[in-house]
């Protein structure tokens, strides 16, 4: 088994004018992020390739466009006011077809940044909460440094690693993020939510997906009767429909 480094010695593998992925959703590596970002004096034009960020990005901030260019495929709300403002690049591409990106080269990566489970008694790591193109950046990626926390969920199938996959691993517990689209709502996704509520008839089969908008439009329908629920993805508004009862499938 290989021994763990430091992060601020495993990110040196960083050059400038790279490609480096970037583990998204929950399970965004946020503790090799910093100290990639630490670095940042050293490196100019390295794209950052990522499915949904979570949690503060930090090299975001308008300080570092020289440093970091983001390339996202799945624009999140840490990273958003930097695509808006050109400062980072938008694919769209459904989520099924960016694993064939890695794979044909198209988006070649020289670096994959994912965070891990510790490894069980055999030496398997699990991707945990999110496996989705994390699996196939691993397998492509020149170099793989992984975050192993003990906060990740170990989870079962295609997203168990032998530790031996990993170039360089890093020991580092830390929270995983957590995002509650419907903590706040603004007017506008309410008004929205009311006005989509009311085109939706009891019985309907819905499609949901995730952000302030969908959550609102669920939380306009308590009152609906025998909604179905048939998704790729879902957030807490779909539990409040299912405790309130609207949701019967």
């Amino acid at each position: 088994m290989k021994n763990y480094i430091t992060a601020k010695e495993a990110v040196k593998v960083i050059k400038p004018v790279s490609r480096v992925f970037v583990h998204g959703g929950a399970a965004t590596p946020h503790h090799l992020l910093e100290k990639m970002v630490d670095r940042a004096s050293e490196l100019w034009d390295v794209e950052l390739v990522s499915v949904s960020l979570q949690g503060e990005i930090f090299f975001a901030d308008k300080k570092y466009k020289r440093n970091f260019r983001i390339n996202s495929l799945f624009v999140s709300q840490g990273i958003r006011q930097a695509v808006n403002d050109g400062r980072g690049d938008y694919i769209p591409v459904f989520l099924s077809e960016i694993p064939n990106l890695f794979r044909r080269n198209i988006l070649p990566l020289d670096v994959a940044l994912i965070q891990v489970s510790p490894p069980d008694k055999h030496g398997y790591c699990s991707l945990g909460v999110s496996v989705d193109v994390a699996a196939t950046a691993i397998k492509t990626a020149k170099y793989v440094i992984a975050q192993v926390n003990p906060r990740m969920p170990r989870t079962m199938g295609d997203g168990v690693f032998k530790i031996d996959s990993f170039d360089a691993i890093v020991y580092h517990e830390q929270e995983l993020p957590e995002v509650q689209y419907n903590k706040t709502f603004s007017e506008i996704a309410l008004r929205i939510g009311s006005h989509c509520a009311e085109l939706i008839e009891d019985g309907s089969t819905l499609q949901a997906g995730i952000g302030s908008v969908p959550d609102a439009v669920l939380a306009s329908l308590t009152s609906h009767k025998e909604l179905g629920i048939h998704t790729e993805m879902f957030s807490d508004g779909i539990l409040q429909l299912v405790e309130s009862g609207a949701v019967t499938n």
